[in-house]
């Protein structure tokens, strides 16, 4: 079963197709990333238009690299939530209008059951349950994947995501946009001990914050400014991300302690920091517990981790008309 996936609720416009959920045919993006890096950040008016100029080609593209025509196609599937609501309703609206012209089945989904389900493509083996940290530039969940689209949330973060925290640390930093790679890049020479960071208290077993930690390393900075002392950007970077992904690798670890999952993924663009990667193998090892990492390219949003979300939301019968809408907030646990 061939499924047409469109991703766009963000920067990246991306359309890809997947065989049976597991199996990628095409995957194709086009990025506004550049562009939005003039900004410091995204620009949602700047995303929603580049939408709209990239994803007819995206789509006849990723149908070309497949060497399949729409007709080939079982059915169609979406992101619908959440993301910026404009990028969201370009995707939306074009998957609608590709549907209903082919006469072909209209499948919601959910960005971060999305993420979740890159997993199956790096590994085809994998099937529920499993605990999964999803930490992405707009969300960061503890989720148990009772099944392919039953989810329960245990953990979240109680205000800024990971990946936002680190693309305003690098701002701070006078580090390029992404965040996340420019930070680890930093990382990599600089001493992780060389800043005490804190670590945020949060109410909640399983919970996060990074609003205090990204406002710690301002106050380093601004410190450093005040003396007339020059930051040692490579120390700050490796401290900031020795803490964030300390507390990300931390958290997981205890709900797969307390839970005795037996097998533990990260998803989201946050999963491809390796440092990350490394605290949560190293911890899980320790549990018993089976770590699966997702291939770094399907960490970033791409139409192929909606494609492969979408069969298994097909197969349960999750299809959606003409009357679909776009949303800027859903939780991942919708009914």
């Amino acid at each position: 079963m061939y499924i047409l996936g469109i991703e766009s609720t963000c920067d990246e416009t991306a359309v890809s197709i997947v065989e049976d959920g597991r199996r990628v045919i095409s995957n194709v993006i086009a990025t506004s990333v550049a562009e939005q890096a003039l900004y410091g950040g995204v620009v949602p008016e700047i995303a929603s238009r580049r939408h709209c100029e990239y994803i007819s080609a995206t789509a006849e593209k990723a149908l070309a690299d497949a060497k399949l025509s729409i007709a080939d196609i079982d059915a169609v599937a979406v992101t619908f939530a959440p993301g910026l609501i404009g990028a969201v309703l370009v995707g939306v609206n074009f998957a609608k209008g590709l549907a209903y012209g082919a006469g072909k089945p209209l499948v919601p989904v959910h960005h971060l059951r999305g993420h979740i389900a890159a997993l199956y493509l790096t590994h085809p083996e994998l099937k529920p349950p499993f605990l999964c940290l999803v930490a992405s530039g707009g969300h960061s969940h503890i989720v148990q994947v009772e099944d392919y689209t039953k989810f329960k949330v245990l953990g979240r973060t109680v205000d800024d995501a990971a990946g936002e925290a680190f693309d305003k640390v690098a701002r701070t930093l006078g580090l390029s946009y992404p965040g996340g790679p420019s930070v680890a890049a930093a990382a990599k020479t600089g001493d992780p001990k060389a800043y005490k960071l804190p670590v945020p208290h949060v109410e909640g077993r399983y919970n996060v914050s990074f609003s205090g930690l990204k406002t710690a390393v301002l106050n380093e900075v601004n410190k450093c400014q005040m003396k007339g002392e020059t930051v040692n950007v490579n120390d700050l970077a490796a401290s900031f991300q020795e803490r964030i992904a300390g507390i990300l690798a931390e958290k997981l670890l205890l709900a797969a302690a307390d839970t005795g999952a037996q097998q533990v993924c990260l998803a989201g663009g946050v999963a491809a920091n390796g440092r990350l990667r490394q605290l949560v193998n190293d911890g899980a090892q320790k549990l018993g517990a089976k770590v699966y990492l997702p291939h770094l390219k399907f960490c970033g949003d791409n139409g192929a981790m909606i494609a492969a979300q979408g069969y298994y939301e097909y197969i349960t019968g999750h299809t959606a008309d003409l009357q679909l809408n776009g949303l800027p907030t859903l939780p991942i646990d919708y009914e």
